[in-house]
């Protein structure tokens, strides 16, 4: 009987053509995930994502260009996620932010950072933050530009406890991955159990990040269970809870 149902709040469903995305979708149904917020990174994705969401209407569409990206296509690839947007075919805008592990330029990443949270502002949609090792400078430029109070989400949030509250003061929701799962991940389990279920998303970020059991597979939605299921033993609740209170909270925020 499913007595429960589970929201991915971020995954990249029209990243590759080859992923048998019709199987996909039925495993996913399968393990209970009624709702799936799809990443859109550059316009072909986007566009096989409208194409999408037209026969899985239980599947929402966000976009932007990554951190990574924005560099190289952020000129051409922001007209066409500002245009959708405006067209009000989206429910969130992202996933931006800055990225500082590899060299993209970070002058470039701020700048279309600013120009992304303005969109998000000018559209009334939420925000999906993409943060790695940046967390001063994406906090400054979300406060100065960024309306407070508007809603955004810390996607696949790997941060400090001290980050993780800061956070939490701008009212945002943390997106938690299967990255919980890892055996070495104790830290972000002990920041984890802190974090209200108010607060919190659960996502794949599939294809990647496959959990601890299915490491060294290519993720995909149905394995959201083992992250809820980390998070519900976190807790020290039920499974069930743990999809209420996630499901909500993406309902909530994506107006899903």
């Amino acid at each position: 009987m499913n007595d429960y149902d589970l929201t991915d709040s971020h995954a990249h469903l029209t990243f590759d053509k080859n992923i048998g995305l019709e199987a996909l979708l039925e495993r996913a149904r399968a393990a209970h995930v009624s709702r799936i917020v799809n990443i859109c990174t550059d316009p072909q994705s986007l566009e096989a994502g409208l194409l999408l969401e037209k026969r899985y209407p239980w599947i929402r569409n966000a976009g932007a260009t990554t951190p990574d990206d924005v560099e190289r296509e952020g000129e051409s690839a922001f007209a066409f996620f500002a245009e959708a947007a405006r067209q009000r075919r989206l429910a969130a805008i992202g996933e931006t932010g800055l990225d500082y592990h590899h060299r993209s330029d970070r002058s470039a990443q701020k700048i279309f950072f600013v120009r992304y949270l303005h969109l998000a502002a000018e559209c009334k949609l939420p925000a999906i933050f993409h943060c790695r090792e940046a967390f001063n400078d994406l906090f400054a430029i979300a406060d100065a530009e960024y309306p407070k109070g508007a809603s955004a989400v810390l996607h696949c949030f790997t941060g400090t406890q001290i980050e993780a509250e800061k956070v939490l003061e701008r009212g945002w929701m943390i997106s938690l991955s299967g990255i919980i799962t890892y055996k070495n991940a104790q830290a972000l389990r002990d920041v984890a159990r802190t974090i209200p279920l108010e607060s919190i998303l659960i996502e794949t970020d599939s294809p990647f990040l496959a959990p601890q059991s299915k490491r060294g597979k290519v993720n995909e939605p149905s394995f959201i269970v083992e992250t809820a299921q980390c998070l519900a033993n976190l807790k020290g609740v039920s499974i069930q809870e743990i999809a209420r209170a996630t499901t909500a909270n993406a309902r909530k925020v994506f107006s899903l």
